[in-house]
Formats: C-alpha cells, sequence, structure tokens
C-alpha cells in the first residue's frame, strides 16, 4: 500500500503550497488494509517500528505531554506552543474529552464505542471524534489530522473506517496505520469478535518536495514481503495487559529499565516491553544488553528492526573510535 501511495504522489502533477511546505497531492483517496496485522514496513527506511509503537502507547496513557513522545517522536518538539503539551494529542481526546454540555464532566469515547457495541452489534453510532470545531476556531501549532474513526461490526469481524482531513503519506501515513489497527485489534479483542479490513480515507494524501528523495530511494529497495504479519493479541481483555505495559514503559523510559520483570506479561506483551528497553538501550548504546534481550523474544518477526538498531550503533561506535 505504501509503495503504490508513494509511487503515484511522486507521479502526481497536482501541487499545493501549504504552511509546511510545497507538496505534491492526491485527493479523495481510499486506502485498505486487508489485513490489519500487517502493519508494519520491513524496509530500511519506513521501518519505523519503535516511534510507532511509542506514539500508541503515548495515545494510551490519554495524555498529550510533550517529553513523553519527544522521546520517541524528536520531531514533535516543534509541534507545542507551550513547550510543555501538544494542542492536538490524540490521548485526551480519546480518553478525556470535556463534556461541553455538563460542566465537570469528561466522556471516554473508546468506553463508549465498546458499551454502544456491546448493546447493539449492528449500531452504525460507533464514532470517535478527534477533529473539533474549535481546532480552527484559533491558531495552533497542531491540530488533529485525523477527523473520525468508526468501527462495525458485521459476521463476528470488527471492521474499521478512519477519516483524515490531511495525511502526510512518507512520515504520517505509516504511524497512523500502525496506531489505528492496533486500536481496532484492541476493540476486536475486547469484544471478543475477529479482526476485519482497516479502511482509511484521506481528503488530501501529500508528499512534501523536502521528503522525495527519500521517497525514491524507498522505492529502490525494491519489494518487501508483507504476509508477514504482527502475532495476533492474546484471546480476552487486553486492558489490564495494556495497563502493564503502560506502566513498564513509563519506567523504563523515566528511571531504570533493566528493573521490568517479564514473566508478568503474556509473551506477546513481554515482547513489547522488550522493544521498549531495547529503545532505551540504543540510545545508551548499550548494545549487550540489546543482544540479551534479542534473544528472549518471543516472536522473529521483530528481528530485522532490532539488528538495525544494533547495527547502527556498532557503525557510530566504528566511527568514531
Amino acid at each position: 500500500m505504501l509503495r503504490k501511495v508513494l509511487w503515484k504522489l511522486l507521479k502526481s502533477k497536482e501541487r499545493i503550497k501549504p504552511t509546511r511546505g510545497e507538496a505534491r497531492e492526491l485527493t479523495g483517496v481510499l486506502l485498505q488494509v486487508d489485513d490489519p496485522r500487517a502493519r508494519l514496513s520491513l524496509t530500511e527506511i519506513k521501518g519505523t517500528l519503535f516511534s510507532c509503537l511509542g506514539e500508541l502507547l503515548w495515545y494510551l496513557s490519554g495524555t498529550n505531554d510533550l517529553e513523553f513522545i519527544s522521546y520517541y517522536v524528536p520531531s514533535y518538539r516543534k509541534e507545542s506552543s507551550d513547550g510543555k503539551t501538544v494542542y492536538g494529542g490524540y490521548g485526551p481526546r480519546l480518553f478525556n474529552i470535556e463534556d461541553k454540555k455538563t460542566e465537570g464532566k469528561n466522556i471516554n469515547q473508546i468506553n463508549n464505542v465498546l458499551a454502544l457495541l456491546r448493546e447493539k452489534p449492528d449500531s452504525r453510532r460507533a464514532v470517535i471524534q478527534l477533529f473539533d470545531a474549535a481546532d480552527i476556531a484559533r491558531e495552533q501549532k497542531e491540530i488533529p489530522c485525523t477527523c473520525t474513526l468508526q468501527f462495525i461490526i458485521r459476521n463476528q469481524q470488527l471492521h474499521m473506517f478512519t477519516n483524515m482531513r490531511s495525511n502526510d503519506a512518507f512520515l504520517g501515513l505509516p504511524h497512523d496505520v500502525f496506531a489505528f489497527t492496533m486500536f481496532q485489534e484492541i476493540i476486536a479483542r475486547t469484544l471478543c469478535v475477529e479482526l476485519g479490513t482497516y479502511k482509511h480515507a484521506v481528503g488530501s494524501l501529500h508528499l512534501y518536495d523536502e521528503h522525495r528523495k527519500k521517497a525514491k530511494k524507498y522505492l529502490e529497495e525494491g519489494w518487501q514481503p508483507t504476509t508477514i504479519s504482527m502475532p495476533q493479541m492474546p484471546l480476552g481483555d487486553p486492558w489490564p495487559s495494556i495497563n502493564l505495559i503502560l506502566e513498564a514503559e513509563s519506567t523504563i523510559r523515566t528511571k531504570n529499565g533493566s528493573q521490568i520483570n517479564h514473566s508478568n506479561f503474556d509473551p506477546y506483551w513481554a515482547d513489547l516491553a522488550r522493544l521498549l528497553q531495547i529503545y532505551k538501550l540504543s540510545k545508551e548504546e548499550n548494545i549487550e544488553e540489546i543482544t540479551k534481550l534479542k534473544k528472549n523474544m518471543s516472536h522473529n518477526i521483530y528481528t530485522p528492526y532490532i539488528r538495525k538498531k544494533q547495527l547502527s550503533k556498532i557503525s557510530s561506535n566504528r566511527l568514531f573510535s
């Protein structure tokens, strides 16, 4: 999907000059992923597992804290108006958005969707709103590109429809597909239904001129297998494990990552905790500990991403030795 998108954008004759820089554009685009678990690119350039995972956990934590997300995606520092928060952060909008009709009451949109689909599995109202009318009433550095997330159960499968007002195909699209399909699987597991298709509708899908060379280099890498998927999320309620992984993330990022007890996790979630540790160890250039964690991974799909961290640090050490 990503290859097709970037190829079409490189060929597009439609040019725009938005605030963030000149770009080529496709409008009214609908993308479909038949296997939402095939959410990772195995390529050298777009194998962005660690930043994708960090952004997902930022959303799940319900916060818009800048220090949290800039640890994984440093470019977010340019999106903050106060140096502390990101106005358009999805976390508070998903889990703790203000109820404008009832003073002092906030709405958990995820819980609302789950309750609705439990009571009325055929409902078409299971919609989460991320973009708000107030977002364009005053100037902000970062407002949500995502308008809505809709969940529909048909034939015991949970299908997801994302509607984007705008989408950066090179930087944003891989992250969005990763995070939203993870939400799709989390909600499917919570409701005890199977995973359906993922559809991603975009008003303006664009490629900035500054990313053209990287996009071409990405296409020159050649085809990568698209049949390799992330392992299935364990059956049953995922939220206790999500709370554990959020606690582990905070400990790893802010304290001592070696304190994590992997036996507390199902192997699926233990692997994600190890990936968070590997990311921190890569910052510390601790190749020996990364190698130990790599040997304990339950699933080998993550091996290329871990090896990339190992090799980047080895190359860096050789360069400066």
